[in-house]
């Protein structure tokens, strides 16, 4: 398993919209993520700076890199794109953050 981390930009005052969205989730985007290899992705929000701050475990041998050629995903883009900021393709602009540190179970 690998995780990474990376930022998106939320619109300003698209929090609550933003949060409705994900509440109901589409299972058939639940289900691309799942067949693609991701077992656990969170979103936390710095309502400071409107960025949002994922954070998802993905299996050794994932297939995110082939997330942008499925439908739901396209359409999830598409869905999204009013409220975040956005490639002209809708794909959310997503900047990579590097690992610092990391510390395992205290026990």
């Amino acid at each position: 398993m690998e995780t990474i981390a990376f930022r998106m930009v939320l619109n300003p005052g698209m929090r609550e919209e933003y949060e409705r969205r994900h509440a109901q989730i589409w299972p058939e985007l639940v289900d691309a993520l799942h067949n693609a290899g991701v077992r656990e992705y969170r979103i936390f929000f710095d309502p400071d700076s409107n960025y949002l701050f994922a954070v998802l475990t993905r299996t050794r041998h994932h297939t995110m890199d082939q997330l942008p050629q499925v439908d739901v995903m396209r359409k999830w883009w598409d869905y999204m794109a009013d409220i975040m900021q956005t490639a002209p393709d809708h794909a959310p602009l997503q900047q990579s953050l590097e690992p610092v540190f990391h510390l395992n179970s205290l026990s």
